[in-house]
């Protein structure tokens, strides 16, 4: 009799916090315009809630002051415009959605979370994104060189992770990408190897991060800066018109982070960059011995042209799942290289050009039906 009590009280309980407005009701999608979303429901319960306030609430909320955030950005629970804002960003957004949002972690099984997927196919983790976006907010307030926005953003991770795996070749020393089990409805996020400290999904948060610190602490002195959705939106949330090629738009948008990221990084000695943020890190952790090593300085030489040519100067790769690719009727027979020609047979053509990551993964998914379905072909070879 007593089990049977204890069993209908627990199931009364969860009925109860089930019907409660906010709890449990809604399952949030780990995609930007989800994380969006959430930010404005903060926003809007707080009328006049400045975008500096709320981004380091949410830092508060996730428990991002390690050392070196500190050192850069100060401690957010010694910030007064961050008091009271955690009941809201709780209640507002059930049962601690932007911790499990932003806290960054990759699972023993090769899940990474904090991480979202954006509107133009990428994985972004938001980690390294609102750093950014708060060091570029503190100068643009304090009327000061935003000197924390590439260490936290990009620096710390990318040198860590050049160092942490140096007696792998360099290409393997960032990375991987991923994939989602369900690119309308994202939930998880699996990862195709082992994780490095500098994942696909980091770097894109990192580089997003440089390109709107950067922006946002170099606005003219009269103008305020937006609502925090409103400069996640529009960045993320672009619209491309068949008169309006990508090349075309002048406006900060994602589908440009290589370009953007390029024309930021290359205006530094990348290298030195790196090496002072890396020495930084052992100072505050008191192990400066580390820099003793003389090896170090090449491996993030090397390293770093490897992050060049992957991330800047190549196209950004969709992989098949994300585009919702079927398996191959076959076993694919691996080529041997180097290869004398290359062949690219077209055979089909869309009616229109396709201008967002929905529209092209539509795109490709109607080529391999015809190419299977239509021509009794094995698969398209298309990433």
């Amino acid at each position: 009799t007593y089990f049977l009590l204890h069993f209908w009280i627990i199931s009364l309980l969860s009925l109860a916090l089930a019907c409660k407005p906010g709890r449990l009701r809604s399952v949030h999608l780990r995609n930007m315009e989800s994380f969006i979303q959430a930010v404005q429901q903060v926003e809007d319960s707080n009328p006049g809630l400045s975008p500096l306030a709320l981004v380091r609430a949410l830092r508060r909320t996730a428990g991002h002051d390690d050392l070196m955030t500190v050192h850069f950005l100060g401690a957010s629970h010694n910030l007064s415009d961050t008091e009271g804002l955690e009941g809201s960003i709780l209640n507002a957004t059930s049962f601690s959605f932007f911790d499990k949002a932003i806290h960054h972690i990759v699972t023993d099984h090769g899940e990474e979370r904090g991480v979202v997927l954006a509107p133009d196919g990428t994985t972004v983790a938001l980690a390294p994104l609102l750093l950014g976006i708060e060091s570029g907010l503190k100068a643009k307030m304090e009327g000061t060189e935003a000197v924390g926005i590439f260490p936290l953003s990009l620096g710390r991770t990318l040198g860590l992770s050049l160092l942490s795996l140096q007696d792998i070749p360099p290409s393997m020393r960032l990375g991987p990408n991923g994939c989602w089990d369900n690119v309308e409805q994202p939930k998880v996020f699996k990862l195709s190897r082992p994780a490095t400290l500098a994942t696909d999904a980091v770097i894109n948060g990192g580089m997003d991060g440089v390109i709107l610190g950067n922006h946002l602490s170099k606005l003219p002195a009269t103008e305020q800066p937006q609502a925090l959705s409103e400069i996640l939106r529009g960045y993320y949330n672009f619209t491309l018109t068949e008169k309006q090629g990508i090349d075309a738009v002048t406006s900060y948008i994602s589908p440009k982070r290589r370009q953007l990221s390029r024309q930021l990084l290359e205006s530094l000695d990348l290298h030195a960059e790196v090496m002072t943020t890396l020495t930084l890190v052992w100072k505050l952790e008191k192990t400066e011995w580390i820099a003793l090593d003389s090896g170090l300085g090449n491996a993030v030489q090397d390293g770093l042209k490897t992050f060049m040519h992957r991330y800047l100067d190549c196209p950004q790769i969709i992989p098949r799942c994300q585009w919702g690719a079927k398996a191959s009727r076959d076993t694919p027979i691996p080529l041997s290289l180097p290869l004398r020609f290359l062949y690219v047979h077209h055979t089909y053509e869309p009616s229109r050009p396709c201008l967002s990551f929905s529209s092209c993964s539509r795109n490709m998914r109607s080529m391999q039906r015809f190419h299977q379905e239509d021509r009794g072909w094995n698969d398209i070879g298309y990433r």
